[in-house]
């Protein structure tokens, strides 16, 4: 990309992203005493859990930088967030749109766009233009061994070299890619809304091997991200079970039920284990949606304790404690040795909260409407507040934010990327 189209790309994302700020002002200063457009939608619970109590900061958080991405995910149910490598940003829009920018300023390294054309005639080349073509569906990427993985919805995995952007092989797997690919070893790890693990030579997109698990007639849509490590792929379940494979040969190697099923309906025996397990020291880390949180063994799977919380987010774990986010959005900390509950924060319940990030010792989850809250680790006290949405649904933070070098990084559902400072 030469200076002048980058310069014409970032100009028109900042307009865009100020043309945005300007309407959502003008339509809350219009409401004559109404905070938003959106309370008119809203019912009066809705009302309460937005108008979140203010905090005194005790520091300020700046936005370093931003860029705006394509329409983001929209509506959609997506899991995509951005991922870091070679010291550069990866970013990608559900329609199409990937990009890579600097970490430091958010400057464009270079950019694709993979909306689908079906015809490639001359003049279709022009109509690009103007059109946008249908949605590529991109629901995930991840960064290493000097390229970015880009994932879809249609199983459509390819890998793009991280300096240029080029592409250097493609495949496709049956099933929904619907979580973050994994590698280590020179094998890339998917893990499938089929109930399908694949095994992808890193190099070449060559399937090396598939194993298969049982999928229940009724599951939350969302997948566990494996974890790719110790010679093994570890991935959750939607059976309620944590599954460990040989890395090399996709041989299951152990498999543990973390929780069991029980209720009448479907709808009551939803277990899933859609969470990414967190491997620290010689332990594995894991939580279900229907409220278990286990310590297992890594070398044999065998449980070290549990615990009574539910959630189908990522833990987080730092040092001597598990950070976890649970279904109702109340924030803990616990002990990983023993799960002994440290402390509780239920200042934003039901605020549809990411999953945790541990910044050194600030603990930083985003909100359905926007809100960045920076939590102190040491006792759960919310300690700052960064409005990034403008209280606005279509704004909302839906992904886990990233630590970039000594940023957070993080994207709105509609495809605003910013890099904030907590220093």
């Amino acid at each position: 990309m030469n200076l002048n189209t980058r310069n014409i790309s970032q100009h028109s994302a900042l307009c865009g992203r100020m043309f945005k700020r300007v309407v959502l002002t003008a339509a809350i200063i219009g409401l004559s005493g109404c905070a938003t457009m959106s309370d008119w939608f809203a019912d009066e619970e809705e009302i309460k859990i937005r108008r979140i109590a203010p905090i005194e900061n005790q520091f300020e958080p700046k936005e370093v930088w931003s860029y705006s991405i394509g329409d983001g995910v929209n509506g959609f149910f997506s899991r995509l967030e951005p991922a870091f490598g070679n010291n550069k940003v990866f970013a990608a829009e559900r329609h199409g749109e990937v990009v890579a920018l600097t970490p430091d300023t958010g400057d464009v390294v270079w950019e694709r766009n993979f909306a689908i054309f079906k015809e490639e005639s001359f003049w279709d080349d022009i109509a690009r233009i103007w059109r946008s073509g249908a949605s590529a569906k991109i629901s995930a990427l991840a960064a290493g061994y000097n390229m970015v993985f880009i994932a879809t919805e249609d199983g459509i995995i390819r890998a793009l070299d991280q300096e240029t952007g080029e592409t250097l092989w493609e495949q496709s797997v049956p099933g929904e890619i619907l979580a973050t690919p994994a590698m280590d070893e020179g094998i890339l790890v998917l893990n499938t809304g089929a109930g399908v693990l694949f095994g992808l030579d890193v190099k070449t997109g060559e399937q090396l091997w598939r194993s298969e698990t049982d999928v229940p007639p009724l599951s939350l849509r969302g997948i566990s991200a494996p974890v790719a490590t110790n010679g093994g792929a570890i991935v959750g379940t939607p059976t309620g079970k944590l599954q460990v494979n040989i890395l090399t040969s996709g041989i299951p190697a152990w498999e543990t039920a973390i929780t069991a099923p029980s209720g009448a309906t479907e709808l009551e025996r939803i277990i899933d284990v859609d969470s990414s397990p967190v491997v620290y020291g010689t332990n594995v880390y894991i939580v279900s949606y229907d409220g278990t949180l286990a310590a297992l063994e890594l070398r044999s799977g065998r449980i070290l304790w549990k615990r009574e919380y539910g959630s189908y987010r990522d833990l987080a774990v730092s040092g001597n404690r598990i950070y976890v986010v649970d279904t109702r959005s109340i924030v803990y900390a616990l002990d990983r040795r023993n799960g002994v509950e440290i402390w509780s924060q239920a200042g934003l319940k039901e605020r549809n909260l990411t999953a945790p990030l541990v910044m050194d010792d600030k603990l930083v989850v985003g909100d359905r409407w926007g809100l960045m809250h920076w939590l102190n680790t040491e006792d759960g006290s919310l300690i700052a507040r960064y409005d990034l949405g403008g209280d606005d649904e279509d704004e909302a933070i839906y992904a886990t934010p990233i630590k970039v070098n000594d940023l957070v990084v993080t994207i709105t559902r509609d495809g605003d990327i910013a890099a904030l400072s907590s220093q």
